[in-house]
């Protein structure tokens, strides 16, 4: 059988050369920084490798009587004052380096997360998405700082240490060497193939933690409706020792990597420091190169101690920055075209023409040949049972999704052609549940023109019924509405979402269920207010409360994705056994 570890190793190795190359192209951002970080580096770590050599010299100095001690000395302490000054002046480089590309990575992947469709938000937790990024983000800063002051100086001390010797001392070089080797090799296969797995087995669950505490959070109410803390608590509970036994055996596999860089440490203290005995005791070796020994074994025995650490550290940041990696990789479910114009809004037309279209997995098309043309400025009303079409034919209007076969059309533009953000602008929507962002209640109103002025802000929401209950809180305008709105009830959002549709002042407007939450008087100053605002505009309202739809120019009445029927409420009625007629029975009985 099998080991699945022979086909699990070139996928980790894929993993990780996918996240380097991502990291490379963080790191080219700015290539002046990234440049002069480098070089300082490099410089701080040359004069590191050279201070045990001058440990050394001063040694052979104070036991020479040509007075060359205070010269040794001075090289000593000059080459120990370099590496610190250089390397202090490479953090400060990396600081200015890795803040900038943390903050435009992050910026990066947040734009990136935005513009996945709807299938793809649905399928994820906002939470675990939100750690994804915030985790990525310092597993960024992990890396940089870890590579640089540490990995590549380590390698570079404890190699070029090992070749000063080899030149001078073959025997002894070539062991240090050796061990050396074989130190890196260990702990670099120990951190991709012993640890790696299990750490991603415990991010994987981290992740699952935030998206659970996101989840409960974000259903608060619910769960206080419930009385349902106890069973959540026990949830999060359970979800959390899941978490803890996974971590437990990712930090114990670090801790059992550790025998490495003590076996190879006590190997390079035991064999450097006596051969170098056994040369000095054979003559052919001085008390300095004794003393250089010994410097560099307890400079190489420190890099050890910390590669071995390093080398995890590092490991593990690759794991956690593989998600925000690979959000960099991912295309756009909805893109635009290259170079698309934007969206020139006309008088709103709206045409389908051949329209086929299934969602994906979905056992038969919701659309199959539909052709629908909804003239400037009529109001239409989508009516129908649950599952046929009806949401589904605005989110094609937003362009939310792409057509399979034929085209949707407004104002003679494919929306498949012009930018999205432009196509959307150009249309006002209130849902049936608006989510307003934890921001003030004029900022929500105005988020579909931004800059609009407060007088604007206060006639929309005096058009939408919403500016006296906005003018009777304590803050009026500037009262912040809590996470998704809940400091708000249903029927003041709807109305706030409302104001928002009528500032934006687009030429299409939709209106999902746009009353649902609101009572029997309030319902009527609505539908008034919507009368006004949607004069002259091209408006689109799905409905299942059918006395909200009496005005509308023409009812299109959907099932299985087909339109069964159409025309006025009266009209439609009057057909004895038709669907309209029946739904309108159903409401009313």
């Amino acid at each position: 059988m099998t080991d699945s570890r022979d086909t699990q190793a070139p996928q980790r190795v894929l993993s990780n050369l996918r996240v380097i190359a991502f990291l490379f192209k963080q790191w080219r951002r700015r290539p002046y920084f990234f440049a002069a970080l480098v070089g300082f580096t490099a410089i701080a770590t040359a004069f590191d490798v050279m201070v045990p050599i001058a440990a050394g010299a001063l040694i052979d100095a104070l036991n020479s009587e040509n007075g060359s001690h205070w010269g040794a000395y001075a090289l000593f302490i000059g080459l120990a004052a370099s590496v610190n000054l250089f390397r202090q002046i490479a953090v400060r480089f990396e600081v200015r380096f890795s803040s900038a590309n943390m903050a435009e990575m992050v910026t990066e992947a947040f734009a990136k997360v935005q513009r996945f469709s709807l299938d793809w938000h649905a399928n994820t937790f906002a939470g675990s998405v939100v750690r994804k990024v915030t985790r990525g983000m310092w597993a960024y800063d992990t890396i940089t700082a870890t590579t640089w002051f540490g990995l590549i100086p380590s390698i570079a001390v404890m190699t070029g240490l090992g070749l000063y010797m080899l030149a001078r001392w073959p025997v002894v070089g070539l062991f240090a060497l050796t061990v050396t080797v074989i130190f890196i090799a260990l702990t670099i296969w120990a951190a991709t193939s012993y640890i790696r797995p299990q750490n991603i087995r415990s991010n994987a669950l981290d992740s699952e933690l935030g998206g659970a505490v996101a989840d409960a959070v974000g259903g608060i109410a619910t769960v206080k409706s419930f009385g349902a803390e106890p069973r959540e608590d026990d949830r999060f509970s359970h979800l959390a020792w899941r978490w803890r036994a996974e971590v437990k055996k990712t930090w114990l596999r670090f801790v059992n990597t550790w025998l490495i860089q003590i076996v190879a440490i006590l190997a390079l203290q035991a064999g450097l420091t006596g051969l170098l005995i056994s040369l000095w005791a054979a003559d052919q070796a001085s008390p300095g190169d004794v003393v250089f020994a010994i410097t560099a074994f307890l400079m190489m025995a420190g890099y050890m101690r910390r590669f071995g650490e390093e080398v995890q550290n590092v490991q593990r940041g690759l794991d956690e920055i593989q998600d925000i990696a690979g959000f960099d990789r991912m295309g756009v479910q909805i893109a635009d075209t290259k170079g698309a114009p934007d969206f020139k809004p006309g008088t709103g037309e709206i045409v389908f023409d051949r329209v086929g279209f299934a969602y994906e997995n979905a056992a038969k098309p919701i659309y199959s040949d539909f052709d629908l043309t909804i003239a400037p400025g009529e109001k239409v009303a989508l009516v129908g049972p649950t599952g046929s079409g009806k949401s589904t034919f605005v989110k094609l209007v937003q362009r939310l999704y792409d057509v399979q076969d034929g085209a949707v059309r407004i104002d003679g533009q494919d929306v498949r052609t012009v930018r999205q953000d432009s196509l959307r602008r150009a249309i006002a929507l209130v849902p049936q549940d608006p989510a307003l962002f934890h921001r003030s209640i004029a900022e929500n109103i105005a988020y579909g023109r931004p800059g609009a002025s407060l007088a604007d802000i206060r006639e929309a929401a005096r058009l939408a019924h919403a500016d006296g209950f906005i003018s009777a809180l304590p803050d009026g305008y500037d009262t912040l509405v809590g996470e998704r709105g809940v400091k708000l009830s249903g029927g003041e959002r709807q109305r706030v979402a409302i104001a928002r549709a009528i500032l934006a002042d687009a030429p299409i407007l939709i209106f999902d269920e746009a009353t649902s939450s609101l009572d029997n008087e309030t319902e009527r100053d609505v539908q008034t207010a919507m009368e006004a605002a949607t004069a002259g505009k091209t408006t689109l309202v799905i409905a299942h409360r059918l006395s909200t739809i009496r005005d509308a120019d023409r009812i299109l009445v959907f099932e299985d994705g087909r339109i069964v029927e159409q025309g006025r409420h009266d009209d439609l009625i009057a057909e004895d056994g038709g669907l309209y007629a029946r739904l309108s029975a159903v409401a009313a009985g």
